[in-house]
């Protein structure tokens, strides 16, 4: 891990001004950034990453009271889960003011809010005084980067500057929660659990009646593939494991395993990665142990089933996942 200084800081201040992208940290994923309100830098987000241009991005602000910057018609409930839960994993879909750019919206008319829990992200954004549209730093439909290592890895050259925050504490992107009717709607879960939004409001939040793949999502993360492994990958409940081991065997396949427990025996052609029990640490590393496995060439990535209410977030991320995975005929969205 890097310790950013202010200069740094300043750097990526005067690159965003300039209309470039910085890859910055968050607690949920590292972001690639650009100037919400210059449309022409937020072009260049799609451009390096590779995504459908109608897809919204989220915009990440510094301070509570820039809402209404980008947002009208905020209600008491966006207010008190702002106050709750920012900074932290929450996003926060609202009617978009009329200036904010269409290249940030995807032409729609609300715009995703957050405020991040990290203390580089903050330090930038205040720094920077604006709004920086910011989707994971990953091309598109790939798993995405909780380590300034893996945004080299995705990005390259394409990003003028990454500031290493170190790794992710979250881990997966945040919880959505739509706003802008009269019911308040999880489009994207994340690791803040309806519970934890029922007990500000009093009242359970409603899931998407179906926030698998809308052809024009509301907000970011919200495909049916995404998040994925170029090696195929399939959830597998516990006593489901043995036998597809035993069947890879056979075959002489080099298969991976991402489980909460360790390996009952020990084999060459099985690659096995022990991940933590608790819904918390196992989404924190959970990207992180999917590139390991997906850098060593098996065959296909075989991954513990979840389940459960605190598991509800990490089952959306491997169901998209495994949707989007087993490599670039399997994911036609991942195309630029």
């Amino acid at each position: 891990m890097m310790t950013e200084t202010s200069a740094d800081i300043a750097r990526a201040v005067e690159l965003l001004r300039a209309g470039e992208l910085v890859a910055f940290p968050t607690e949920t994923v590292y972001g690639l950034g650009a100037d919400a309100r210059n449309a022409q830098a937020v072009a260049k987000i799609f451009a390096a990453k590779g995504r459908p241009t109608d897809h919204p991005l989220i915009v990440h602000i510094g301070a509570i009271d820039q809402m209404e910057f980008w947002a009208r018609d905020i209600s008491e409930v966006a207010r008190v889960l702002a106050k709750t839960f920012w900074p932290g994993p929450l996003t926060l879909i609202l009617k978009r003011q009329p200036d904010v750019p269409d290249a940030v919206t995807g032409g729609q008319d609300t715009v995703g809010l957050r405020m991040p829990n990290h203390p580089v992200a903050l330090e930038l954004l205040r720094a920077f005084g604006g709004g920086l549209a910011a989707p994971s730093a990953n091309r598109f439909g790939r798993i995405s980067p909780t380590t300034a290592e893996h945004v080299r890895d995705d990005l390259g050259d394409d990003v003028s500057l990454i500031l290493d925050g170190g790794p992710c504490t979250v881990g997966i992107e945040s919880t959505i929660v739509d706003l802008t009717g009269p019911r308040t709607v999880i489009l994207r879960p994340g690791m803040i659990s309806p519970f934890d939004i029922g007990h500000v409001l009093g009242r359970m939040p409603e899931m998407a009646d179906n926030p698998l793949a809308p052809k024009t999502p509301r907000t970011s993360g919200t495909l049916e593939a995404h998040y994925a492994p170029r090696t195929l990958l399939q959830i597998m409940p516990n006593d489901s494991l043995p036998i597809v081991l035993r069947d890879a065997l056979v075959k002489r396949e080099h298969v991976a395993v991402l489980a909460t427990f360790p390996a009952p025996f020990d084999h060459p052609l099985i690659s096995w990665q022990v991940a933590p029990a608790d819904p918390a640490g196992f989404a924190r590393d959970l990207y992180a142990n999917l590139r390991k496995l997906d850098s060593l060439g098996c065959v296909r990535i075989f991954v513990e089933k979840p389940v459960g209410q605190p598991w509800q977030a990490i089952s959306d991320r491997l169901k998209r996942a495994a949707a989007g995975s087993g490599g670039e005929k399997a994911s036609p969205q991942d195309h630029p």
